[in-house]
């Protein structure tokens, strides 16, 4: 057998030598590689190569859904935050806070009701123009009572503790007015002179005024104590919760601007192309909403801090300080009718004038000797108010007050109960008057105030409300044209 070489990759074995008549041996051949080739099945059409998650277009619909989500988180975010903000003033503005004033009227209605009594039971036949003042007055805190206490009813909502506290003021207030009307028409059957009444009249006032003053008002300052405990909880919590919403929009959305940047950037790099407009436009978009709503979410904290700080608590207060300041003078009444309390109400009259303009003073003449040397160092209730112009005129009257307090004791105490009661109707109740003025105007500066910080909250909130599903569709609907053209080059 001759072999011959051949090129590398080639190689041919010849035919065996046949013998004659032998049939034919089959020849054996070696496939060069490029034969075999030809001869590999063709690939599937189910093998073909499809777009992965590492392709363009998967890189592009990756980031898309990232940009999608941080933009969800962005705007729940924006949403949580503005509904925790709108619940703080919503408690504090039309809930709990009006609430809490409407009971603190309750208290200063009810001790007023029990001052005319007084008034009118001390006055007699030489005042009876006075005295018939006196009791249209009490008929008309009696209506303002009953006012207020449905209103209070109605704003306890399904609170069963506060309803109840509120149906047994009703009840003890019904049991107040039938003492009250026996004692006013067996005073005015008697026909007496200026100063205490009969013996059995003292004995019906006295079972009244205990009936208010023991049970009443201390129930009525418990409502406003329910009310106000609301408003502080609501107050902590939104003032906690509120800057973490407020820092969770700044998160979410500077996720969302990157994300917004990076696909930007991966579209121009993949298709060489500086810019998509639809983007750009949702990225100024999302800027607007990251900025636009932390700035109202700021607002709506600073609104609610103020109309807390600024409106709620001062409003609060002086509606206490008018309040006791009223049940106050009326133990100047109650001191000149019932004798044999008078020590008593002495006592009484000075307490809850510490209590309004706190001074330290072991007794009544010590006190009167303080305020009117011109103290300034005021503690209590009204201490922190007195400062600025509306602050001092308070403390101008109330000084002109205690002024006029002292004289009145002076005259009582001489046995001259006449002049005292003539003293208690006019220089000492007008300077009462004066005094009661100046806290009514202070305490509507402050409510003033009040309404305009939850006003302030409120609109910037629904602005935002009203925004935010705009924003969102916005983007939903310009993220779409950005990405989708690119993605179709891919179809």
């Amino acid at each position: 057998m001759d072999g011959h070489h051949h090129p590398a990759g080639h190689t041919v074995t010849s035919p065996p030598v046949q013998a004659p008549g032998q049939a034919p041996v089959p020849v054996a051949h070696t496939l060069t590689p490029a034969q075999t080739a030809d001869r590999r099945p063709a690939p599937s059409p189910l093998h073909a190569v499809r777009p992965g998650r590492h392709s363009a277009s998967g890189r592009i619909r990756a980031l898309t859904a990232a940009t999608v989500t941080a933009l969800a988180l962005l705007f729940a975010a924006l949403a949580a935050a503005a509904g925790s903000a709108g619940d703080g003033l919503r408690v504090i503005g039309r809930d709990a806070g009006p609430q809490v004033v409407a009971t603190a009227g309750l208290y200063f209605g009810l001790s007023d009701m029990d001052a005319q009594v007084a008034d009118a039971l001390l006055m007699g036949e030489e005042y009876a123009d006075r005295r018939r003042a006196a009791v249209a007055r009490y008929e008309q805190r009696r209506s303002e009572a009953n006012a207020a206490l449905l209103k209070a009813f109605e704003l306890s909502g399904d609170n069963q503790a506060e309803r109840r506290t509120v149906q047994s003021v009703l009840d003890g207030l019904g049991r107040y007015e039938r003492l009250a009307g026996q004692a006013l028409l067996l005073d005015a059957r008697s026909g007496h002179a200026a100063g205490p009444p009969p013996a059995e009249v003292v004995e019906l006032y006295r079972q009244a005024t205990d009936l208010m003053r023991q049970v009443l008002l201390p129930q009525a300052y418990n409502l406003t104590l329910e009310s106000g405990t609301i408003v502080r909880a609501t107050y902590d919590d939104k003032s906690a919760t509120v800057p973490v919403l407020r820092a969770a929009v700044v998160v979410t959305g500077l996720a969302a601007l990157a994300c917004l940047a990076g696909l930007q950037l991966y579209l121009a790099r993949r298709f060489r192309r500086l810019i998509a407009p639809a983007l750009l436009a949702a990225t100024a978009v999302t800027v607007a909403a990251v900025f636009g709503g932390t700035a109202v979410l700021g607002r709506s904290q600073a609104d609610l801090r103020t109309a807390k700080t600024e409106g709620f608590d001062p409003v609060l207060t002086v509606a206490r300080a008018r309040a006791i300041s009223n049940s106050l003078q009326g133990d100047q009444s109650r001191y000149l009718l019932d004798g044999d309390r008078a020590d008593t109400y002495e006592h009484t009259f000075l307490d809850k004038s510490q209590t309004v303009f706190y001074l330290p003073a072991g007794n009544l003449g010590a006190y009167h000797a303080k305020v009117t040397g011109g103290a300034t160092d005021y503690l209590g209730l009204m201490g922190v108010q007195s400062a600025g112009a509306d602050g001092k005129r308070v403390v101008a009257a109330y000084r002109t007050f205690q002024q006029a307090d002292t004289g009145f004791r002076a005259l009582a105490r001489d046995g001259r109960t006449g002049a005292a009661v003539a003293a208690r109707l006019g220089p000492v109740r007008e300077a009462f008057d004066s005094y009661d003025r100046t806290l009514l105007a202070l305490s509507q500066r402050h409510q003033a105030a009040f309404e305009r910080a939850i006003g302030s909250g409120e609109r910037g909130l629904d602005t935002l409300w009203r925004l935010l599903p705009f924003a969102i569709g916005g983007l939903g609907l310009l993220v779409a044209a950005g990405v989708w053209p690119r993605l179709k080059e891919y179809r």
